[in-house]
């Protein structure tokens, strides 16, 4: 008998199209994306079905678009392939906006509330830093400590005749593998890609985003999801979640506002999450919405767990003959 833990991606899982198979021939999965076209007071729907890319990249309609599609997905599976998540799923967790996702998904929130702070989430995380001021970098092939050595070089700008200078520059994703992600002011970036190479780090690429998130530069975006979050209702998840900053179980509404709000400047604990779920037992996780991303990820990091992603009619069919 397999132990499931469910999965929620993060940016960079999104695609124009997602969804509109699941909406197309679900009752269940209209109603999701109407909710949250209600709760935004947008047709956010028509973004995420048609595009263009552009707006569907765009921070502030990612983060809802996500969850969105994730939701759908799991309402399908409750009301089309009676899934009971309460009995079936040991353990839920998301990277970074996926947090929000599985809390959605163990009724922690509600999907219009879960769309409204999403929506403030992503714009107050793209107003913290103004454009081109900060950025994020991918390393490959590196370890936590090689990641950090990286950080704290890189993080020193020197002027000739003037004292050092420490910029902000850290470790935003653990994401397993060896692939880590660090984030910080644009600057300190550039000479991060650099170190890397001279340190013979395989690889050290620039992120296609838009803002250096999981930095501490996200401080004033954290500081407006408190506010939100404090008066959100959040009730205790049917399933816990293990939760990105602490990669630990969280089950009280009082830590989730908490670790929700650190999270903003905190480091997405991805690999340390995976491992800890597997150490609970866990040995098949099951992703729930738009690409493959999350899958990929644990594959590296639990290649003996099984992996399976769930975002469309197929894999949807497939999952429930599985069950």
């Amino acid at each position: 008998m397999s132990v499931y833990a469910f999965v929620f991606p993060g940016q960079g899982s999104q695609s124009p199209g997602m969804g509109q198979d699941l909406a197309d021939a679900f009752p269940a999965a209209r109603e999701v994306f109407q909710e949250v076209d209600d709760a935004l007071e947008q047709k956010l729907s028509k973004i995420i079905f048609e595009g263009p890319t552009e707006e569907l990249t765009s921070t502030e309609n990612t983060q809802p678009a996500l969850m969105a599609v994730s939701m759908a997905v799991v309402r399908v599976l409750e009301r089309e392939g009676g899934v009971d998540f309460a009995t079936r799923a040991t353990l839920m967790a998301g990277h970074s906006l996926g947090e929000y996702s599985a809390l959605a998904a163990a009724r922690s929130f509600g999907i219009a509330e879960t769309a409204r702070l999403l929506r403030l989430r992503g714009r107050a995380m793209q107003r913290a830093v103004p454009a081109g001021e900060g950025g994020m970098a991918a390393l490959i092939g590196v370890t936590p400590e090689q990641a950090q050595e990286v950080c704290e070089e890189a993080a020193v700008l020197k002027v000739e005749g003037q004292p050092d200078q420490r910029e902000i520059l850290e470790v935003a994703n653990d994401n397993g593998g060896g692939q880590i992600v660090i984030s910080g002011q644009m600057a300190a970036i550039d000479r991060a890609i650099v170190i890397a190479k001279e340190k013979g780090i395989k690889r050290a690429v620039k992120l296609p985003v838009s803002a250096p998130f999981h930095s501490s530069l996200m401080r004033p975006a954290a500081d407006e999801m408190a506010e939100a979050l404090d008066k959100a209702e959040v009730k205790a998840p049917i399933v816990p979640i293990i939760a990105n900053v602490t990669a630990a179980k969280v089950t009280s509404p009082d830590m989730i506002r908490e670790l929700l709000v650190k999270q903003v400047t905190g480091t997405v604990r991805w690999r340390e999450s995976v491992d800890a779920m597997v150490g609970m037992g866990v040995d098949h996780f099951v992703e729930l919405g738009a690409g493959k991303v999350l899958s990929g990820l644990i594959r590296r990091i639990a290649p003996d767990a099984k992996t399976e992603s769930v975002g469309t009619l197929d894999t949807i069919d497939s999952f429930l003959r599985t069950l």
